[in-house]
């Protein structure tokens, strides 16, 4: 393939090759010079052009496929157009010759194609330069048209279409001829020519003025003809023909219209009329159509029908919604009247007006709802509304009107039923997308929208009244607040009009609709309905006996809504269950004697009732079961069976009854009967074991019936068909967007496609395709597909004998039926027989060899069945069957089957149908074994060549994709042979066969799978391989036919997902964006399945080849968009458009991962998107219109496309997105800034990322964007969509978070959000009106108390007015759960109250806080009062404003938790519930309400838990409050009985809210699931803190040692299983609290002890505290163990060195100390304070068994994290070690005389461990800190009492530890030595003091003396010296009389060295002043206080005296200046270290 690349063709290569290899070859060469042409310059062409011209024109003679062909004549073309044209003339000629040739060979057709496509290509390219040769070349081609086959037709209708598009105007002269010829190809028996007809007639109107003048009516006559027998290709082209033209007709504006008499104005209504004519009468035309109608034979074909009504949409589409605006009064009324004119003949059968209500809908849907903003579709709606208004009147007219004669009445009654059902299914669908944006409709009074559909309730058609209901529940589902006044109006209305049969079953329909409706309605309707609803069906169905003339009604519209009510679900179906029991059992017949004495009574009449009752009962109960399965016990499941034997009697007594009571009864029995099969498909097949043989029968008279209507193939069998296998099928089976009105071709002439009035019941049921009324289809339909179900589970129950038999007895009543009979009943029998096997293999059973052998017969027969749906299914059970017997010798013998019957047969049938079987087997059993593989790939090879039949070919290659998928690696040898026959077959099969195409697209994704990631590989082989697939996509992308091009889209995708470097990126996404907006849905779902996928891995690339090609090229469908908007933008406005669920799905996570990965980098364009979107749905205006002069080249340009939209004006390019578009931009503005988070810190710093932006403009950063992030959150909280507003809410409260902390540089002490204050409140308040859903007020109080909390706003004021909406919500709730609307269900207001209650709540705790931290900036800040002015005033104003309410707010937030804790009880304490429920919440809306309280629950603790400890436990409020809210408990748990009121003394009552507090947080800490919210966890842990902070509940912990144990072991818990450290900090303080409480009770006893027994002796005093006498610790019960193991599980974690089962092994000995992280440090440090704290919990005893362990862990937290800091800093966990040694060694235990010996001993061995660590393991000494060793030393030293340290042998080595570190070369060691012997030396026991004075005082006088010699160079060494000279002079102040003249003596020389005179004082260094200063201080202290000594020093020594007399004089001068300064250092200085060392 290397070789292709070239200029020239490499003629000798391409010699060298074989047939097939040869035309990829040259294809390839082909792709190549394509892309080659256009990149290489003009002269090199020209050169090379006669060499290139010959070659690729002797290329045309060598019989070119069609992709080859098509290149060809597009390269030649590219040529002429690039290089010199003088030989294009020859060219053409030489074409012009070919296409005259008398050779009519097969072998030479194709070189006649190839010279017609190379015509058409030069034409177009070239255009007018040819216009010269034009005339003679159109003759030519069509000459040759006349006796050309289909593919010469073809290629010439296209190749004429690219001429009149290169020629323009110019072609004038040839119009009239290439008019006639496109004429009789548009009715040509080829579906492929008539397509390319239309594309070429397409071409025509833009110049040729005629069509869509003089020759309108005969184009639009020809177009209806087309439609007769056409494929949806056809009906697409055909209609996009005719609507195009006529709405050219409609707005063409002539040039003078004088001097061109022929051209003529057509106005809108004539057009109109003129595709109303083809509706209704179909091609007969105008004239003929009156004699076929009054004969009454005219109906006309359904194809015509589809058609025309899609010819109408496209003429819509390009007029444009502006235009249908204007117009669409004249529009809807002509379109309404299309089902009224159906005059009763032509409407003869219901099956006619139900496809032409199909077809009437869907112009409506996508018209109105595809091209109207929502503005206009509400002015729509007024206008739908007031046409059934007018329908109305004339119906009330003619029922008013007695004397007129019954027969105008009902005609009027049948014109208007079908314009009515019309009108009401788009006002519902209407009503329905719009949401609740529609609500101004509702409030319209003018409009009366409601009262219209209430009042065509009573219409006296079903189906109005059906439609009604139905329009009724889009009412409901859109705006929910409609939905509880409806269902009571409706309610209201049954009852008072009982009377009248219309009412009963109208308005019972529009109750069912609306129960249906609460599914999809998150707040629903109030628990109470579903009583009234159950009072009123009993009500119906009892009364239904008094009133004959009423029975029929009263008795369905009962069961109705029964049926309907059991959606409602378990929680209001169980309180009335036992009820529904009874009337079930009641409405049956107790014993077969009963039913035998029923027979012999009544009449038709009652017979009809009674089947209908049963009918209805059957359907009540099916409903219970899908709806309510939680209710199905064991005991319900028992009471429901009874009834169903006396069921299946009846069933089997039906046919008996018919015949004595006549035909009335047909409809009624079939009703039941499928009622009956439903139900028993839904029950488990045991719970009617002993019908089983009874049914069995019944079922196989079913499905054989002499009296079944036409076959319904396409109703039953696609179930049973595999999805992918439908494909091939048939076209109509594909999804479409015009899915809904084809269905009805899918279904044949003589059935009806499914309508509401087929079944009312499914009026309530889940609707199953999107937004669209439910289409249940005709009930014999419906009972033959229930019938072959349940077939399938009774004959897989039965016996096998019995098996045998019924199998056999379906099998001769095939074989006995003749004809389109035979036809219909082997249709249901392999339905049947499908199902069994499908049931059987589903259940693992097996089949007994007689059974499968009739199996076998049966499915063979049906393998050679004429219809194609039967042969698939066919050959899907045929491969189930394998899969039952699972032998493999039984799958092999089936496999042979069909290889005899393919090698034998020639029919296209069994060749077919015997292919798939080979695929299916292949399938379900993942291959038949390698032996069989090879024969069946050569069988199916074979087949797909056989050229004569396309069928084969498609289905054969469809089996063998379907081999290739399930022979995985096995397929290996076969992948080169089979690639090279796809490769052979793309390059030959004609376009026209698209499905061949399909079929090969779907192998060669097989293939490429199979491939796998090998294809990555660079051997020859795999590059071969990949280079054959990647040219098979080329051919298939190029392919006219979408679906082709889809299953091209779809093989470049797993390409790119094995091979993603061998894929050009470039050309697949030019290729996707040209597709973005096809027709065709599944081509459009490929291209978006294909984006997901790129856009995950590369999404900027994608993006910005997407934008690279719309500006480059000019013929592309999106660039429009793409141009402006970007990829993003363009997907952004096709979601907006699209209505396909999945494709949204789709564009939506394909936009997600675009943003995730490049909203940072592209921050503007994501944010301007989002703005567009937002902001249009305040600009209602811009409503695109596609000016159809305009109409783009080619046929790719889609005029209704979403992107090529131009106005007049500059193009928004969101015009009028629907509100779902909106809340996906509102989603993506909240993704967009969680993205931002993870990315620079800049985009939450406005100081940062305004000089960032300064630096460089493209910079970008979100901070920078606030004021848009503020609006768009502003515009859609206050939108009308009510989602909207709930992201409009969401995104404002993100924006509230990450924000708030944000300064604002220019004001200091301000933020940045406090500007747009104003916003904010404007946003929140409309969300506080009274009409407001509870779910969104239940969201602005989250963002008010996040408002609030934020700290934004600082002046009370402005906080008021959002603080006030807080306040009127409290007000609202405070009546409780009664006073809150009564729209929505109970659940709604609990959740509105909750959330009040929770805003509060976080606002309260705010206020706390920020008075706690108030309170300690103003005792600890003086000197830095800005840090509090800025903040200071709302710190105590926001709490103050809280207060206000407090008093409420607390009763309330109590109630709430009391709520909360009876909701959390365990299912066994059900019974012990209070009946009513609790304050806010109903007993029957309990699991709703649980959800709520879960998610609020957790601040509401902690607020309640900081209001208790506020008071102290003592409730200012707490009489008052009785009366004020008599509603909730006032205090905890007393019930509401007045009694226990009155008993409760204020300690009770504090009590049980301490037990409240505390039951809720342990009940939650204990059993935290994974799903629960760190926030949760923490607010309960700070509602324990506060409610640990005051005594009274300290008391009670302390008091009660086991509930402290407890506490304990959940803190433990949660510790261990969360690893947050702020987790793990708020449950250490809680501990710490514990611990305090407990000492604070021990402290408390003893003290008591001492009062009381303050005359006995002290020894007789009874032990207090944990240990007692004994000293043991029991687990589990004592609190000091439970302590211990929290603390060490937390020191363990952070330190695993302290694990001594880790410490024995060497290697963790050798490890260094370390530095933990800062919460690591905290958690530690947190864990040795509560260790400290440990001892005083104990007895003397107890504490002698910690202490080991206490003084273990504080000495191995100063041993592994003593690391060396610069200036001798301490770690903050070694200073809290040393903190805890403190603790502990002065605690009172070691002194206590019981535990004194104990502790003594303990402490040396502490002390020794300590000094251990100095000796070297492994050179590990140097590691640790001396300064934290020694400081630990010097806290023993002073801290213990003098035994312990006073042992010589320790003694003398803390003397040595000391000696070393004054010797020690560092100078930070030296000076901290010095300040810790300064403090030994001065501690007031001279035991503990003096030997260390003795020991080191001689060499520190004597280190002095050295750098008094030296003179000290740096700070260290003067700070060294300041501290030397400290500890003397402590010295001299601790010496006796005697000694102290000495020390002195040796003092003052040392200092005074250091004076300078006047002189040497200017040129002094720093460090030598500094101590000429520090040493004149200490002198001048010295002096005065001994002076006597310091005299006879002066006088012994004159020197001295000089010298400090010099210094006095010398700084007398500067001291005046400087000594101040200096003061002030060294008093700093001093101060530190203080600070430093004040754990001393």
């Amino acid at each position: 393939m290397e070789l292709a690349h070239s200029l020239l063709l490499n003629e000798e290569a391409s010699s060298q090759l074989g047939e097939v290899q040869k035309a990829e070859f040259i294809f390839e060469w082909l792709r190549y010079l394509e892309k080659l042409l256009l990149a290489t310059s003009r002269n090199d062409i020209r050169e090379k052009q006669k060499t290139l011209v010959g070659q690729l024109l002797s290329l045309l003679n060598s019989s070119p496929g069609p992709p080859t062909r098509r290149l060809l004549a597009h390269n030649l073309a590219t040529l002429y157009s690039i290089g010199d044209t003088f030989s294009v003339y020859e060219t053409i000629d030489k074409c012009n010759d070919l296409i005259r040739s008398k050779d009519d060979s097969p072998s030479y057709l194709p070189t006649k194609l190839a010279a017609v496509v190379c015509l058409g290509a030069l034409y177009k390219k070239l255009g007018r330069v040819l216009a010269n040769a034009f005339t003679d070349t159109v003759g030519n081609i069509l000459k040759a048209m006349k006796s050309a086959e289909s593919q010469g037709r073809y290629e010439i209708m296209l190749s004429l279409q690219s001429m009149l598009t290169g020629l323009g105007a110019a072609a004038a002269p040839c119009h009239r001829d290439v008019y006639k010829a496109a004429r009789s190809c548009l009715t040509d028996r080829s579906m492929a020519v008539r397509c390319a007809a239309a594309k070429c007639l397409l071409e025509l109107q833009n110049e040729a003025i005629f069509m869509w003048s003089t020759d309108l009516d005969s184009v639009a006559t020809l177009c209806f003809k087309s439609f007769e027998g056409s494929n949806y290709d056809v009906r697409i082209s055909v209609s996009k023909l005719l609507g195009t033209v006529l709405a050219k007709a409609v707005i063409a504006k002539h040039p003078g219209a004088a001097s061109r008499q022929s051209a003529r104005r057509v106005s809108l209504e004539e057009v109109l009329e003129l595709l109303g004519t083809g509706f209704l009468r179909g091609s007969s035309g105008f004239l003929r159509a009156s004699g076929d109608m009054l004969k009454g034979s005219s109906s006309v074909s359904r194809d015509v029908r589809v058609g025309v009504t899609q010819a109408y949409v496209v003429f819509v589409s390009t007029l444009g919604g502006a235009w249908l605006e204007k117009n669409f009064a004249v529009f809807l009324s002509h379109i309404l009247s299309l089902v009224s004119q159906l005059n009763s003949k032509a409407t003869q059968t219901q099956i006619d007006a139900v496809c032409c209500r199909r077809c009437v809908s869907f112009i409506l849907r996508a018209t109105i709802g595809g091209l109207l903003g929502e503005k206009a579709q509400i002015a729509a709606a007024k206008d739908i509304c007031q046409t059934i208004w007018k329908l109305k009147k004339v119906m009330d007219a003619v029922l008013s009107d007695g004397n007129l004669e019954t027969r105008l009445s009902s005609t009027d009654v049948a014109a208007s039923q079908h314009t009515l059902v019309c009108a009401l299914q788009e006002l519902g669908n209407l009503i329905h997308g719009l949401g609740t944006t529609a609500a101004p409709l509702l409030q319209d009074s003018s409009t009366g929208l409601l009262d219209s559909v209430v009042a065509v309730a009573l219409h006296p058609s079903l189906s109005v009244r059906l439609a009604a209901a139905w329009c009724l529940r889009c009412i409901a589902v859109a705006l929910p607040s409609q939905l509880t006044p409806l269902l009571d109006r409706c309610l209201e209305r049954i009852s008072v009009l009982k009377s009248s049969p219309e009412a009963v079953t109208g308005f019972s329909f529009a109750v069912a609709a609306l129960l249906g409706a609460v599914t999809h309605c998150p707040l629903g309707i109030p628990h109470g309905k579903g009583k009234v609803v159950m009072a009123l069906a009993e009500d119906l169905l009892c009364s239904a006996a008094q009133n004959s003339r009423l029975s029929l009604q009263r008795t369905q519209a009962g069961w109705l809504l029964i049926a309907a009510l059991m959606t409602l679900g378990p929680a209001v179906v169980s309180r009335h269950l036992a009820r529904v029991l009874l009337l079930w059992k009641c409405v049956f017949p107790v014993s077969p004697k009963d039913l035998e004495t029923e027979k012999s009574r009544g009449d038709a009449f009652t017979w009809q009732v009674t089947l209908e009752g049963r009918a209805g009962a059957l359907c009540a109960v099916k409903s219970f079961i899908s709806h309510c399965g939680d209710l199905l016990t064991e005991e319900v499941i028992q009471r429901l069976l009874p009834p169903l034997p006396c069921a299946v009697d009846l069933l089997t007594q039906l046919s008996s009854i018919l015949k004595t009571y006549g035909s009335s009864l047909k409809t009624p029995s079939v009703v039941y009967r499928q009622r009956l099969y439903e139900l028993l498909i839904l029950l488990p097949p045991e719970t009617y074991k002993g019908n089983l043989s009874a049914i069995l029968k019944e079922l196989a008279a079913e499905l054989t019936a002499p009296d079944t209507q036409a076959a319904a193939s396409s109703c039953l069998l696609p179930a049973l068909c595999h999805p992918d296998d439908l494909l091939i099928l048939s076209p109509l089976l594909q999804e479409t967007d015009h899915r809904f009105i084809e269905e009805q071709l899918l279904l044949g002439n003589g059935v009806a496609c499914g309508s509401l009035e087929y079944d009312p019941y499914s009026v309530y049921e889940k609707d199953v395709g999107g937004d669209s009324v439910p289409k249940p289809l005709p009930p014999a339909l419906s009972l033959i597909s229930s019938a072959s179900k349940l077939f399938g589970v009774v004959c897989a129950n039965v016996q096998e004998a019995e098996r045998f038999l019924i199998l056999d007895q379906l099998l001769n009543s095939v074989k006995h039926t003749k004809g389109a009979r035979q036809q219909t009943v082997q249709l249901h029998v392999v339905a049947a027989v499908s199902n069994l096997l499908k049931y059987m293999a589903g259940s693992k059973r097996s089949l007994s060899p007689e059974v499968r052998r009739l199996v076998l017969t049966l499915v063979l027969g049906a393998l050679e069945s004429p219809n194609p749906l039967l042969r698939c299914a066919a050959s899907e059970a045929w491969a189930r069957l394998a899969q039952v017997v699972d032998d493999g010798v039984f799958t092999a013998g089936l496999a042979q089957v069909s290889f005899d019957k393919l090698k034998s047969a020639r029919d296209v049938v069994s060749r077919t149908g015997h292919s798939l079987a080979l695929g299916s087997l292949h399938r379900y059993l993942g291959g038949i074994g390698p032996q069989h593989l090879s024969s069946c790939i050569g069988v199916l090879y074979t087949l797909s060549q056989d050229s004569t039949s396309p069928d084969v070919q498609t289905w054969a290659l469809h089996s063998l994709s379907l081999t290739i998928d399930s022979a995985g690696a096995l397929y290996h040898v076969h992948v080169e042979p089979t690639l090279s026959l796809i490769t052979m077959l793309l390059l030959s099969v004609p376009p026209a066969h698209a499905e061949v195409h399909q079929s090969l697209g779907r192998c060669l994704n097989a293939l490429i799978t199979t491939l796998g990631p090998e294809l990555q590989d660079n051997n020859t082989s795999v590059s071969t391989l990949r280079t054959s697939c990647l040219l098979g996509c080329a051919v298939m992308q190029d392919n006219p036919g979408c679906l082709v091009q889809a299953q091209a889209i779809s093989c470049l995708q797993q390409l790119h997902m094995f091979a993603p470097r061998h894929v050009n990126l470039s050309s697949l996404v030019s290729c996707l964006c040209v597709n973005l907006c096809s027709p065709y849905l599944l081509l459009r779902r490929a291209v978006l399945a294909c984006l997901r996928q790129l856009v995950q891995r590369e999404a900027a690339e994608v993006s910005e080849h997407a934008v690279l090609l719309a500006k480059d090229s000019r013929d592309l469908a999106a660039d429009a968009n793409i141009r402006e908007v970007g990829l993003e933008g363009a997907l952004l406005a096709l979601l907006d458009k699209e209505t396909d669920r999945s494709l949204c799905q789709d564009i939506r996570e394909t936009l997600h991962h675009m943003l995730t990965s490049m909203a940072v980098e592209k921050l503007s364009l994501w944010l301007k998107l989002c703005k567009d979107v937002l902001a249009a749905s305040a600009d209602f205006t811009a409503v695109t219109c596609v000016d159809p002069m305009q109409e783009e080249d080619g046929d790719r340009g889609d005029d209704a496309s979403v992107l090529t939209s131009r106005s007049d004006g500059k193009p928004h390019p969101f015009s009028n997105p629907r509100w779902a578009t909106r809340v996906f931009a509102a989603d993506c503005v909240c993704r967009i800034i969680t993205q931002c988070e993870n990315a620079n810190s800049a985009h939450f710093d406005i100081a940062l990322a305004q000089e960032m932006k300064k630096s460089d403009s493209r910079n970008d950063f979100l901070v920078l964007h606030l004021a848009d992030l503020i609006r768009m959150a502003f515009m859609a909280a206050t939108d009308h969509s009510d989602q909207l507003r709930l992201s409009g809410l969401d995104t404002l409260l993100v924006v509230i978070r990450r924000f708030a902390d944000i300064p604002e540089p220019e004001f200091p002490g301000h933020v940045i959000l406090e500007q747009y204050q104003a916003n904010v409140g404007a946003a929140l308040r409309p969300a506080f009106t009274s009409e407001t859903p509870p779910d969104i007020t239940a969201r602005a109080c989250q963002v008010c108390s996040a408002w609030i909390a934020s700290g934004v706003v600082s002046d009370l004021g402005d906080l008021r007015r959002v603080h006030q909406l807080l306040v009127s919500s409290l007000t609202k709730i405070q009546a409780g759960k009664e006073a809150l609307s009564h729209l929505y269900n109970e659940s709604a207001s609990t959740m509105e109250i909750l959330a009040v209650l929770k805003a509060w709540a976080e606002v309260y705790i705010i206020a706390v806080q920020r008075h706690k931290s108030h309170k300690q900036t103003l005792k600890t800040t003086v000197n830095s009062e800005d840090g509090v002015r800025s903040r200071s005033p709302p710190t105590d104003g926001l709490l103050d404003l809280v207060c206000a309410d407090l008093g409420t707010l607390s009763r309330l937030w109590l109630a709430a938790l009391q709520d909360f804790a009876l909701l959390t009880l365990p299912a066994e304490f059900a019974s012990q519930l209070p009946v009513e429920g609790g304050a806010f919440y109903t007993a029957e809306t309990s699991d709703h309400a649980k959800l709520h309280y879960h998610s609020s629950w957790a601040l509401i603790l902690h607020a309640a838990a900081l209001w208790l400890t506020s008071t102290g436990f003592a409730d200012p409020e707490e009489e008052a409050a009785n009366l004020s809210r008599p509603v909730t408990p006032t205090s905890m748990c007393q019930g509401s009985s007045s009694s226990g009121a009155a008993v409760k003394s204020p300690e009770d009552v504090y009590t049980d809210r301490f037990h409240l507090i505390l039951g809720i947080s342990v009940e939650f800490l204990c059993s935290l699931r994974s799903d629960v919210t760190m926030e949760s966890i923490t607010a309960c842990l700070h509602a324990l803190q506060a409610l640990l902070d005051v005594p009274w509940p300290r008391s009670k912990i302390g008091s009660d040692q086991d509930l402290g144990i407890e506490l304990l072991n959940v803190l433990h818990r949660v510790i261990l299983t969360r690893e947050s450290p702020a987790v793990q900090l708020a449950s250490l303080e809680v501990v710490r609290q514990i611990i305090c409480a407990a000492q604070e009770h021990v402290k408390e006893r003893r003290r008591s002890a001492e009062v009381d027994d303050g005359a006995s002796e002290k020894e007789t005093l009874p032990e207090f505290g944990e240990g007692k006498d004994t000293g043991g610790l029991v687990p589990g019960k004592s609190l000091v163990f439970a302590t211990l193991q929290l603390c060490v599980c937390i020191l363990v974690r952070q330190l695993p060195e302290l694990n001594p089962k880790l410490t024995g092994s060497p290697r963790v000995k050798t490890a260094r100390p370390q530095t933990l992280s800062e919460e690591g440090s905290g958690l530690v440090t947190a864990a040795l304070v509560i260790l400290a704290e440990l001892p005083a919990v104990c007895s003397p005893e107890g504490s002698i068994s910690i202490l080991p362990t206490v003084l273990y862990l504080a000495i191995g937290v100063l041993r592994e994290t003593a690391v060396k800091f610069p200036g001798g800093q301490l770690s903050s966990t070694v200073t809290a070690s040393l903190q805890a040694l403190k603790g502990i060694l002065s605690s009172p235990m070691a002194r206590a005389e019981k535990s004194h010996a104990a502790w003594t001993s303990l402490l040396q061995n502490a002390l020794a461990t300590v000094l251990d660590c100095w000796s070297p393991v492994d050179g590990r000494h140097q590691e640790l800190d001396e300064v934290s060793l020694l400081t630990a030393v010097t806290v023993f030293i002073l801290s213990t009492s003098p035994e312990v340290t006073t042992i010589p042998c320790l003694q003398k080595r803390c003397i040595e530890k000391f000696k070393a570190a004054l010797e020690s070369k560092d100078p930070v060691v030296q000076m901290k030595t010095y300040q810790l012997l300064h403090s030994i030396f001065q501690y007031p026991n001279p035991a503990i003091s003096y030997p260390y004075i003795y020991s080191l005082a001689s060499s520190i006088v004597g280190k002095l003396q050295e750098i008094d010699k030296r003179k000290p160079e740096d700070t260290a060494e003067l700070q060294i010296f300041q501290e030397g000279i400290k500890v003397l002079e402590a010295l001299v102040t601790i010496a006796d009389e005697q000694h102290r003249s000495q020390l002195v003596a040796c003092l003052l020389p040392v200092l005074i060295s250091f004076l300078l005179d006047e002189n040497a004082l200017g040129s002094a260094t720093s460090v030598m002043r500094s101590l000429h200063d520090f040493a004149l201080q200490n002198l001048m202290q010295i002096g005065p206080r001994y002076s006597s000594v310091f005299r006879n020093v002066m006088a012994s020594s004159p020197a001295l005296k000089a010298r400090l007399e010099a210094a006095v004089k010398g700084n007398q001068e500067s001291v005046r200046v400087e000594a101040p300064s200096k003061h002030a250092k060294n008093l700093g200085r001093n101060s530190s270290i203080q600070l430093k060392t004040n754990f001393l």
